[in-house]
C-alpha cells in the first residue's frame, strides 16, 4: 500500500488540500453567516490540510494493521505540524491565522487538546474509509495525463503561494509600521497636551507676576501714606484733614499712573522684569515646539497615506483576500492595528455592495422623473 509516483503524490496532496478548504470555508461560512474563502492561499487549498493528510498516510504505512497506533500515530503527527506551521507562520507574518488561546488545556495557543483528539479520528477517517476511493481515482488516470495534471497545478499553486506569502509578509510589515505610526501619534499627541499645559502654566504664571506686581505697588503706596500720616499726627485737625486729603490724591494719582503703567507695559518691574521675560521666552519655546510637533503629526499622516496609496490594485487583492479568508486571526503584538484593518475591510465590502446595489437600481427611472429633476 502507498507504493505511488511523485505526481500522484502531488496529486493527493492537491486534493485533500481541496477537501480540507471545503470543509474549512463551510464550517466558518455558517459561523460568521457569509461566504468565506478559507485559508492563506486564494486558491480553494489548504496546505495544512494537504500537508497533515500525507504526512498521516506516511506514518500509518508502517503500522496499518493497529488502528490504535494509526489514532495516536495521527495524533502526534498532526499536532507537531499545526504547532511548528502556526509558530513559523508568527513569526514570519506577524499574525496568528488561527488561535486556540480561548480553547482549554491549549499550548501558546497553537494547539489544543481537543484538536489534537480530532486529529486522531480524522486520520481514522481518512486512512480507512477516505484514501480509498480518491486511491482508485487517481490510479486509474493515466501516467501522461496525471503528470501533466500535475505540473500545471503545482505551476499554479507556486505562484499563488508566492503572491501570497509576499501579501502576507506586506501584511506584517503594515501591521507593524501602522503600529509604530499610531503609537508615534499617541507619543505626539501627550507631548502636546504636555506642552498646551505647560503653555496654560506660564501664562497663569505671567498673570501672577503682574497680580505680584500690583501687591507690590498697593504695599508700597500704603507704606508710604502710613509714614505721611504718622509725620501729621501732631498738626492742628484742618492741617492734618488738607494734608490727608492731599496725600490721598496722591495715592490716587500715582495709583493711576501705575495703572497706566502696567496696561501699557513701559512702568519699572521692581525686580520681576527678567523673570518676566525669562517667562516669555519659556512660552516662545513652547510655542515652537507644538509648530514642530504639529509639523511631524502632520507628516507622519501624509506617510500613513502615501503607505496605502503604492499598494497596487493586485496586491490589495490579495490582501483584502487574506484578511477575509481569515476572519478568526489575531496578532499579539499588533492586535489594535490588525483589528483596524479588518474593519476597512468589512467598511470597503460594504461600500462596494451598496454602489453595486446603486448601480442596479440607477437604470430604472420613474416615468417623468428626468423631467421633474429638470
Amino acid at each position: 500500500m502507498y507504493a505511488y509516483q511523485w505526481y500522484q503524490w502531488l496529486l493527493f496532496f492537491y486534493f485533500y488540500c481541496f477537501a480540507g478548504w471545503v470543509f474549512e470555508s463551510t464550517y466558518v461560512s455558517l459561523k460568521v453567516r457569509r461566504p468565506v474563502n478559507r485559508g492563506f492561499l486564494r486558491l480553494p487549498l489548504l496546505p495544512l490540510y494537504g500537508t497533515g493528510a500525507v504526512m498521516m498516510l506516511f506514518v500509518s504505512l508502517p503500522i496499518q494493521d493497529n488502528l490504535v497506533l494509526v489514532y495516536f500515530s495521527g495524533v502526534a503527527a498532526a499536532t507537531v505540524l499545526e504547532y511548528v506551521t502556526g509558530w513559523a507562520m508568527e513569526r514570519l507574518f506577524k499574525v496568528r491565522y488561527w488561535d486556540y488561546s480561548n480553547q482549554r488545556f491549549n499550548v501558546n495557543g497553537y494547539i489544543c487538546l481537543s484538536s489534537s483528539i480530532a486529529w486522531g479520528f480524522l486520520t481514522l477517517l481518512l486512512t480507512e474509509v477516505l484514501h480509498k476511493p480518491v486511491e482508485r481515482l487517481v490510479l486509474g488516470i493515466s501516467t501522461g495525463t496525471a503528470m501533466g495534471l500535475a505540473c500545471a497545478v503545482s505551476v499554479v499553486f507556486a505562484a499563488d503561494t508566492v503572491e501570497s506569502f509576499r501579501a502576507a509578509l506586506d501584511l506584517g510589515r503594515a501591521l507593524e509600521m501602522v503600529t509604530r505610526m499610531k503609537g508615534d501619534l499617541e507619543e505626539l499627541q501627550l507631548q502636546l497636551a504636555l506642552l498646551k499645559g505647560q503653555l496654560r502654566d506660564q501664562t497663569s504664571e505671567r498673570v501672577q507676576i503682574a497680580q505680584e506686581e500690583t501687591a507690590m505697588r498697593v504695599a508700597e503706596l500704603k507704606a508710604s501714606v502710613a509714614a505721611r500720616m504718622n509725620g501729621m499726627r501732631g498738626a492742628a485737625p484742618l492741617r492734618a484733614l488738607e494734608a490727608t486729603a492731599a496725600v490721598i490724591a496722591e495715592v490716587k494719582a500715582e495709583a493711576a499712573l501705575r495703572l497706566e503703567e502696567l496696561r501699557n507695559g513701559t512702568g519699572q518691574k521692581l525686580g520681576l522684569e527678567e523673570l518676566k521675560e525669562a517667562a516669555a521666552e519659556r512660552q516662545q519655546a513652547i510655542l515652537d515646539k507644538l509648530d514642530a510637533l504639529k509639523g511631524k503629526t502632520d507628516e507622519l499622516r501624509a506617510r500613513h497615506d502615501q503607505l496605502r496609496k503604492r499598494i497596487s490594485p493586485f496586491r490589495r487583492f490579495y490582501l483584502r483576500g487574506i484578511l477575509r479568508g481569515n476572519p478568526t486571526a489575531v496578532s499579539r503584538r499588533y492586535r489594535e492595528a490588525l483589528e483596524d484593518l479588518q474593519r476597512e475591510i468589512r467598511r470597503s465590502a460594504k461600500k462596494r455592495l451598496e454602489e453595486r446595489g446603486q448601480e442596479e437600481s440607477g437604470g430604472w427611472e420613474e416615468p417623468g422623473e428626468k423631467e421633474n429633476q429638470e
